[in-house]
C-alpha cells in the first residue's frame, strides 16, 4: 500500500533539506479513486505560479505582433519557436505604461520603462539614494500570498546591479537594473550567479554549493538513503516523477558544477572588469540555467512569485556570437536603418527562443493527475519600450503564458483599446492568485 505524505515533507540527511514535487501520495485518497478525481485533485492541491520576465530595449514590432485578431493562426517570425505552444500563450497589444512617459522629466526612458513596469509608478529622477518609486505587483503578491512557501519570492537576473549612481540620463541605476520592489525606497536584490541561486532554493543544507561539488557530492547524495526508502513506499506514478525530479535536479548540478570549474580563473573582460565565478561566458546557457532553476523552485514548491529580468534595461550587450554587428541599445536606435533594424530582429528573436525553451521545460514537467506545471502558471514576458527607436510607453510587446489553473484560455492576440493600463493585468493575475484588490498602480 502506498505511503501518505504530507505536503511539506522534506528529505534530509547529513545537513541537507531537499523539498519535494506534489506527489499523489500528498494528496487525499479519496481524491485518486478515478483518473477523473484525480483531475479533481490537481485543480484542488496543485498551487498557482506567477513569474514576470522583463527583456530590455523594446522590440520589433511589425515581426511581433500578429497580423489578425483571434486565434493565433500564423506566427509572426519573432514567435517562430513557441509554434509548439501555440495553446499555451497569448500575445497582448494595446497595453501601456502611462508612468513610463517623462511627465517633464526630460530624458530616461529606459530608467522609467524599468521602474515602472511592475510598479505602474513614476520614479523619482536622482541618480543618489534618495529613490522613490512603488511596491511592484510580485512584491504585493508575495505580501498577500507569499508565506505558504519557504521562499515568498525568487528574484533573477543576468546582469549584476547597483543601487546608486547615473545610469540613465540623471537617474539611478537602481531603476535600469530592478524590477522588483519591496518598497518606495527598496529594489529587491537579484541573483544572477546560477550557484547562488541554487542555494537559495535548495539550501539550508549545512554545506556550500562549492563544497559539495568540490568533494563531488550532490545534494541528493545527503538524502539518498531517505529517496531511496521514499521510492519503496510509494507509488509507481510517484516513482517516475521522483525519478524525473532527480534527474533534472542532478542536470543542473552538472551544468552549474562545469560552470563553476570554467570560470574557475577570473577572465578579464571589457571596461577591466572581472567576470562573477560560476557565471558561463555563454549567454544563452546562462539563461537557460536560470529558467531551469526557475521551474525547479516551481516544481518543488519552494516559492510561487518570481521575477526574471534577462538583461538590465537599457542594456548594451554585444551579441556579436550570433553574426550582430554592435551592441543592443546601440541597435534599437535603429533611425530605420535597415541593416540595425535587421540586427533588433536577430536580437529579439534569440530572447523569444530561450523562452520557448522555458515553456517546453514547464509543459514537459507533469503534474500529479494529468496537466502540467505549465497549466498551473502565469508567466508574462514583455517591455516597458514598445520600438527601441521610439522610446513610446504604447502598445507594448506583451505574452501570456500559462493556462493559470485552468482560468485562462490561451491561443489568442487579444488587442485592448490603446493605453489600457497595463496594471489592468495585473489587477486580474492578483485576483487568480488569491490576492484581491480593486486596484494596482495606475489601473
Amino acid at each position: 500500500m502506498a505511503k501518505t505524505l504530507d505536503r511539506r515533507t522534506m528529505l534530509k540527511g547529513f545537513g541537507a533539506a531537499l523539498g519535494l514535487p506534489l506527489l499523489e501520495a500528498m494528496l487525499p485518497s479519496k481524491f485518486l479513486s478515478s483518473v477523473a478525481r484525480a483531475d479533481e485533485a490537481v485543480k484542488r492541491s496543485a498551487p498557482l505560479r506567477m513569474l514576470f520576465i522583463n527583456q530590455p530595449n523594446g522590440v520589433w514590432m511589425d515581426n511581433f505582433k500578429p497580423a489578425a485578431v483571434g486565434p493565433l493562426a500564423d506566427l509572426p517570425p519573432t514567435l517562430k519557436s513557441l509554434e509548439p505552444l501555440r495553446q499555451d500563450f497569448s500575445v497582448l497589444s494595446g497595453l501601456a505604461l502611462d508612468n513610463a512617459n517623462a511627465k517633464g522629466d526630460g530624458p530616461g526612458d529606459h530608467a522609467r520603462s524599468g521602474a515602472a513596469f511592475l510598479t505602474g509608478a513614476h520614479p523619482r529622477k536622482t541618480k543618489g539614494s534618495d529613490i522613490k518609486l512603488g511596491v511592484s505587483v510580485d512584491q504585493y503578491a508575495a505580501s498577500h500570498a507569499g508565506q505558504t512557501t519557504r521562499l515568498p519570492s525568487l528574484e533573477l537576473g543576468c546582469d549584476a546591479g547597483k543601487r546608486a549612481g547615473d545610469c540613465d540620463s540623471g537617474y539611478s541605476c537602481a531603476y535600469v537594473s530592478n524590477i522588483s520592489w519591496a518598497g518606495e525606497s527598496t529594489p529587491m536584490p537579484k541573483l544572477v550567479d546560477p550557484a547562488q541561486v541554487f542555494d537559495r532554493i535548495f539550501g539550508k543544507s549545512g554545506a556550500s554549493m562549492l563544497t559539495r561539488l568540490q568533494s563531488r557530492k550532490s545534494i541528493l547524495d545527503f538524502v539518498s538513503d531517505e529517496t531511496s526508502q521514499l521510492q519503496k513506499e510509494v507509488g509507481l506514478s510517484d516513482q517516475r516523477k521522483l525519478d524525473e525530479f532527480t534527474t533534472a535536479l542532478r542536470e543542473v548540478e552538472r551544468r552549474i558544477e562545469q560552470n563553476i570549474k570554467l570560470n574557475s580563473t577570473p577572465v578579464k573582460l571589457p571596461e577591466n572588469t572581472v567576470h562573477p565565478e560560476g557565471i558561463p561566458h555563454d549567454y544563452a546557457q546562462h539563461i537557460r540555467l536560470m529558467y531551469d532553476l526557475l521551474a525547479l523552485s516551481f516544481q518543488t514548491d519552494v516559492t510561487r512569485i518570481g521575477t526574471f529580468l534577462v538583461a538590465n534595461e537599457g542594456s548594451n550587450r554585444n551579441f556579436g556570437f550570433m553574426g550582430v554587428e554592435g551592441a543592443h541599445h546601440e541597435m534599437s536606435h535603429h533611425g530605420a536603418n535597415a541593416d540595425k533594424i535587421a540586427a533588433v530582429k536577430k536580437i529579439d528573436k534569440f530572447y523569444y527562443d530561450q523562452f520557448a525553451y522555458f515553456l517546453k521545460r514547464l509543459k514537459d514537467t507533469k503534474e500529479v493527475g494529468g496537466g502540467s506545471l505549465l497549466d498551473n502558471c502565469m508567466i508574462m514576458l514583455g517591455s516597458g519600450i514598445g520600438d527601441g527607436d521610439r522610446h513610446n510607453h504604447d502598445n507594448l510587446p506583451i505574452l501570456l503564458a500559462g493556462g493559470g489553473g485552468g482560468s485562462i484560455k490561451q491561443g489568442r492576440h487579444i488587442a485592448f483599446d490603446r493605453h489600457t493600463p497595463l496594471c489592468n493585468l495585473y489587477v486580474s493575475m492578483l485576483d487568480r492568485m488569491g490576492v484581491k484588490t480593486p486596484r494596482f498602480g495606475d489601473s
